[in-house]
């Protein structure tokens, strides 16, 4: 039997490949625009970079082994640890604040089911050294932005915002045990998954009264509104609310307000981020999260770097994929095949002045193919078809100057006299083909 592909994984033929590089281009411009650098890590770890601080379901999802020279290593499961390690190693050299971005492929061996695999790649972008919230509501204007350019909307996409500081400041103020706060966020990150009744039952279990239970079931339908007018003035929760009305304002100046919801339910289930946490969902409840993200202050501390604030978030490209198909938004590929030069081969000059035109046309910028054999040009110009060429021109050299005939797809044929004038054809016959595919 032929082997086969592993579960978790994918081949990506040319079609794929033309949607994953649609992706992956209009990540590129969007950050970009935001004045973002690109880099990259390698996507073999120590394991301990991901042992000390992904988290122990992120752990448990490892790729690990020990290689030949007896070193604990891991695929990388996710990007910002190989991160904090990079910009810790130049920390007092670097501009601050450090903007940077990549497009990893990341492992992780899970169940695969809708919207998850074994392998992605995500999008990675990340601020370091500015504790603002400002930098937070840029962070997320990107993400709303990147949704934009792939054509979804406020009524397709919603970004469910929440706060670990003004959380932990809630749960001090209902007077709950730091050491019981972890048990609380698990619970808060399930409420929509599970039956009430069960996170009531966790919630009793972690020695809760009735009426803290209940608050904190609350959480999940309390707005911000409401519980600025509730808690605001509690001293443990009141400074928390006023940062984070600053950061709802400044998006609303950044213009992405309508995109905004605030939702305590949204904790992040890894282990370190501090402060403004954000993902990003279909209205419908279709599929996965498509992006998710937020502070992490303490992280690169504690991988024994400089002590700085930072903050990123993550956006996988296979929910985003399936979401894009579902509203009908994933761009088709566009042809490979540009032109297609024919030339009859009994001619004199074959296949010189076919090669001399695919070159000229080449140095032009154009994608170009011919017939790697001889053939008659019927059976060249049927070639040129199910390519998909957007135009095709035969090169005539019955005259002792060759000539071109020239046609795009859907249009009638030209007689172009030298290959300077070709040249001006093509170029202006592929610019209106462009416009009218956009």
């Amino acid at each position: 039997m032929p082997p086969k592909l592993l579960p978790g994984f994918r081949d990506f033929y040319p079609e794929q490949f033309a949607e994953r590089a649609h992706i992956f281009e209009t990540w590129r411009r969007i950050v970009r625009r935001y004045a973002f650098q690109e880099y990259d890590g390698p996507p073999l770890e120590p394991l301990e970079l991901y042992t000390q601080k992904s988290g122990d379901e992120i752990v448990g999802q490892l790729f690990e082994f020990v290689d030949k020279g007896g070193r604990a290593v891991a695929m990388r499961p996710e990007m910002t640890p190989t991160f904090a390690r990079m910009v810790g190693a130049r920390a007092q050299t670097l501009r601050k604040p450090v903007r940077w971005f990549s497009m990893p492929q990341l492992f992780r061996y899970e169940r695969t089911q809708k919207g998850r695999l074994r392998e992605h790649f995500q999008l990675n972008v990340d601020i370091v050294g500015e504790a603002d919230v400002l930098a937070d509501a840029e962070l997320l204007s990107m993400a709303v932005e990147i949704m934009a350019a792939f054509g979804l909307t406020a009524s397709d996409v919603r970004a469910r915002v929440s706060d670990r500081r003004l959380l932990n400041g809630l749960l001090a103020h209902l007077a709950i045990d730091e050491p019981t706060w972890p048990a609380v966020y698990a619970v808060l990150d399930k409420l929509e998954r599970q039956p009430q009744e069960i996170s009531a039952e966790k919630l009793a279990a972690a020695a809760l009264p009735p009426a803290t239970v209940d608050a904190i079931l609350g959480f999940a339908t309390l707005d911000f509104a409401t519980l600025q007018s509730r808690y605001g003035q509690a001293p443990e929760v009141a400074p928390h609310v006023e940062r984070f009305a600053q950061y709802v304002a400044h998006c609303d100046a950044l213009g992405i307000a309508e995109w905004l919801r605030f939702d305590l339910t949204i904790v992040r289930g890894l282990a370190y981020y501090t402060g403004i946490v954000f993902e990003l969902f279909d209205n419908i409840g279709e599929f996965r999260a498509i992006c998710g993200g937020g502070r992490y202050d303490n992280l690169l501390k504690s991988l024994g770097g400089t002590d700085l604030p930072a903050l990123g978030f993550g956006m996988g490209d296979v929910v985003l994929g399936e979401l894009l198909k579902a509203r009908g938004l994933m761009k088709a590929p566009a042809p490979s095949v540009a032109l297609w030069i024919a030339q009859a081969p009994d001619s004199a000059s074959y296949p010189t002045a076919m090669l001399q035109t695919a070159a000229r046309l080449r140095a032009d910028g154009h994608a170009v193919e011919f017939a790697l054999r001889e053939q008659r040009v019927e059976k060249q110009l049927e070639a040129a078809r199910k390519a998909g060429s957007l135009a095709t021109i035969v090169v005539d050299t019955t005259d002792a100057a060759p000539s071109y005939r020239a046609r795009a797809a859907g249009a009638q044929e030209a007689i172009v006299r030298t290959l300077d004038a070709l040249s001006t054809w093509a170029s202006s016959t592929l610019n209106r083909t462009d416009t009218s595919h956009e």
